[in-house]
């Protein structure tokens, strides 16, 4: 964001349209508010039509956020899978929740699998004791995922988190299943059984739909989401030379309009996903009702810095803005003001107690280790008292803090740290670690970044792989 724009948002924030209009208001007495969390895989915010890939196809998302709010800058706390997903459903940092890297197998499902999230509170299960009916359809990959947890009380999920798209079994409520032929389309169907089963419920829902799109492999998109591509070139997709540090497993992707083709037609199919959901709450009468939620677990580079991935897509880890950026969009009719832009800084650790305030769900007391704010106050139309916009990430090797201009990636000491000037180079391409005019700030930031983790019980960072018993990938291979 340029100064330009920092001025027009705070204009607007305090005394713009934001605060005209009051909206999202807390719910009524004896209304209950229904929630569909929408989750996309490896999706960047900048693969969407909705925050500015046009090329890219996704009407319902754009339905959604021209009815409601888009988060400009909304990040993901960590750049991988399993640990992002688990800071959302807890509120805690991963050296708190112990999920330090995306799961493996064994540390997935079967006989050693781990329960990952046993001894920490989760939203789920707030809500769950709040009245709630909670369904899960699609990728959890936070460990023993054959069983319903936290509760949810229906289920359906490949255990693992990934898999080809083409024939793929689910487990729904311990029963293997195969939906439909492709992937995206049965977490679809699965979700619209779910809602087909609160028709005549008095009680409210949370669905949460995590689709495994638009993860790797590239295997197979049906040709109806592969359509709209035909002859296209790719623009929002950068050509460039390839980082240093690429991650060899994802280079053949790197410039390849194949790889380019597969990942737009797998948003576009998750994209259509959402509309078929969309249609269901309308058909169910339950629309109104209903706060829809849409977001990633984390981001994803195509072509950007060089680098074809997230987080791991580099050796060493990265965390570059287009890495843990993801699209958010919330959407309530009635509630939420349509057509409006949040450009507040939230994190992924900030969802769990959003979406318990936004609910009127009282937050649990006595849990220490979460970390974030409720920025539910901004959909109601109005900005929290001493907001910041600073934010904190953390991955095994490496940590950072992103204020409104700097960017601040501390790695441990094997690796080297970087210092962004987010204003002056948005793209992240001049490290100026050792630019003495940057001396000062740099001090601060690093002061900054060690006291807030202290002060979140997280261990130093040089002794950040003790904190799990995963084992890491030589990403180099």
């Amino acid at each position: 964001m340029t100064r330009r724009e920092l001025i027009a948002s705070a204009a607007g924030a305090l005394g713009g349209p934001l605060l005209q209009t009051a909206t999202a208001q807390r719910p009524r007495r004896g209304r209950r508010t229904n929630v569909v969390m929408f989750m996309t895989d490896d999706h960047g915010a900048w693969a969407t039509s909705v925050h500015g890939c046009s090329q890219i196809k996704t009407p319902n998302l754009q339905r959604l956020a021209d009815g409601g709010a888009k988060f400009d800058r909304a990040f993901a706390c960590t750049p991988v899978c399993s640990p992002s997903r688990a800071t959302y459903i807890t509120g805690a940092l991963p050296s708190a929740h112990g999920v330090q890297d995306w799961l493996r197998p064994e540390d997935s499902f079967g006989l050693k699998t781990r329960r990952w999230l046993d001894g920490h509170i989760t939203y789920s299960e707030v809500l769950a004791n709040a009245g709630y009916t909670l369904g899960m359809a699609g990728k959890w990959h936070m460990g023993d995922d054959e069983r319903a947890q936290k509760g949810f009380t229906y289920w359906a999920t490949i255990p693992g988190g990934g898999g080809p798209y083409r024939n793929a079994e689910f487990l729904k409520n311990g029963a293997p299943v195969k939906p439909n032929e492709y992937k995206t389309d049965a977490v679809g169907d699965l979700a619209l059984e779910f809602l087909d089963q609160q028709k005549d419920r008095d009680n409210p829902f949370y669905l949460l739909v995590p689709f495994y799109a638009p993860h790797t492999p590239f295997d197979f998109q049906p040709d109806k989401y592969r359509a709209p591509y035909e002859g296209s070139d790719f623009a929002c997709f950068p050509r460039t030379e390839t980082h240093p540090w690429q991650n060899r497993g994802l280079r053949t992707h790197h410039n390849n309009p194949k790889s380019m083709h597969a990942y737009s037609a797998l948003i576009t199919g998750a994209d259509a996903n959402v509309g078929r959901v969309l249609a269901k709450l309308e058909e169910l009468g339950k629309r109104d009702d209903t706060l829809v939620v849409f977001t990633a677990d984390q981001g994803w580079n195509a072509g950007q810095h060089g680098v074809w991935g997230k987080g791991n897509g580099t050796w060493p880890f990265n965390m570059y803005d287009e890495s843990i950026r993801v699209p958010m969009v919330w959407n309530h009719p009635g509630r939420i003001r349509a057509n409006q832009t949040i450009r507040e800084m939230v994190s992924s650790y900030d969802y769990f107690p959003t979406i318990l305030d936004y609910l009127g769900v009282p937050t649990p007391a006595g849990e220490s280790r979460r970390v974030g704010r409720s920025y539910a106050p901004l959909l109601r139309g109005r900005r929290p008292r001493n907001w910041e916009n600073r934010l904190y990430f953390e991955y095994s090797f490496v940590r950072g803090v992103r204020t409104e201009n700097l960017k601040y990636i501390e790695r441990t000491r094997d690796w080297p740290s970087e210092l962004y000037d987010l204003e002056a180079d948005p793209g992240e391409t001049k490290n100026l670690i050792d630019d003495p005019a940057y001396a000062d700030r740099l001090g601060s930031l690093r002061r900054d970044l060690t006291q807030w983790f202290d002060k979140a019980g997280a261990p130093p960072i040089e002794e950040w792989r003790s904190t799990t018993k995963q084992v890491l990938t030589n990403y180099t291979r």
